[in-house]
C-alpha cells in the first residue's frame, strides 16, 4: 500500500497539499478506499480517505500503530556537499533507506560547494522514508561551518573520516561501539584541510578509515553509515 506523509494528521486529519494532489489527481483515489500515513515520528496511521480534496485531502484514522526505527542509537553523518548536486541528493536518499537520524552539511575549507537546497533535500528525504516503509524522517541541517559543527558536537562518540595516512587512523569498524550515538565526518572531494582535522582531534573526534579503498566522498558517507548499521546487527544476534 502507497504511504503518504503528514506531520499532523493527528491533529488536522488531513494530507499536505502535494500529498493531497498525489493521492487524488495522481492515484484517484476517492472516498472510502484505504490508505497509510506517516507522521515522520515514528507513527503509521491506517486511515480510509473521506474527501477526495486535491488540495487538502482528508482521512478518518482508524489505527495508529507504532512504527520506531529499528536501530537504537543515533546517528549522525556530517558531509561535505560534492559540486554536483545530483550526488549529494542521491546519498540523503541512500542514507534514509539504510537508516540515519541526522545528516549535517558541511562547509569545509577544500569545499567545492557552498550552499545548499535543504527543502529539496528534505523532499528527498520524505519520498526514501515513505519508499523504504520507515515512519522516522531525520533531521537535515542547513550548511553549517565545520568549526561551528566541532564545536557544538557532543555525541558520545565521534569520529573524522581523514585519506592522509600521516596521521593515525583506527578503523571504524573496530572502533564503533553498537548503542552509542555516534557521529561521524566526511571530508568534500579535496579532503578536510589539515588545520581541520587538528582541531576536530583537539575536540575529541578519533581519526579512522572506512578501509583500504579510496572512496568518493558520497561513497564514504554511505560506507560509514552502513558500517554501524551492520555491526549492530552483529551485535544483536
Amino acid at each position: 500500500m502507497i504511504r503518504f506523509y503528514a506531520p499532523d494528521v493527528a491533529t488536522t486529519c488531513l494530507l499536505p497539499e502535494s500529498d493531497s494532489a498525489h493521492c487524488v489527481r495522481v492515484l484517484r483515489m476517492r472516498a472510502g478506499d484505504a490508505l497509510e500515513v506517516v507522521d515522520g515520528r515514528g507513527n503509521l496511521y491506517r486511515c480510509v480517505l473521506v474527501d477526495a480534496s486535491p488540495r487538502a485531502a482528508e482521512v478518518d484514522i482508524r489505527e495508529v500503530v507504532a512504527l520506531p526505527k529499528v536501530w537504537t542509537a543515533n546517528i549522525t553523518v556530517a558531509v561535505a556537499p560534492t559540486k554536483n548536486s545530483d550526488r549529494i541528493e542521491w546519498l540523503v536518499e541512500k542514507l534514509v533507506e539504510i537508516g540515519i537520524d541526522r545528516i549535517v552539511p558541511l562547509r569545509c575549507r577544500h569545499s567545492e560547494r557552498k550552499a545548499i537546497n535543504v527543502d529539496r533535500l528534505n523532499k528527498i528525504a520524505v519520498s526514501a522514508m515513505k519508499q523504504s516503509l520507515k515512519a522516522v524522517l531525520p533531521r537535515i541541517d542547513d550548511m553549517t561551518p565545520i568549526a561551528d559543527y566541532l564545536r557544538d558536537e557532543h555525541s558520545a562518540s565521534r569520529f573524522v573520516a581523514y585519506c592522509d595516512d600521516t596521521v593515525e587512523r583506527r578503523l571504524l569498524a573496530r572502533e564503533y561501539r553498537p548503542g552509542v550515538d555516534t557521529a561521524i565526518l566526511i571530508g568534500p572531494e579535496g579532503d578536510f584541510d589539515p588545520e581541520e582535522i587538528s582541531t576536530a582531534i583537539a575536540y575529541g573526534w578519533v581519526p579512522v578509515t572506512l578501509g583500504d579503498n579510496r572512496l568518493r566522498t558520497e561513497t564514504a558517507a554511505l560506507v560509514a553509515c552502513d558500517t554501524c548499521h551492520i555491526i549492530s546487527q552483529f551485535a544483536s544476534k
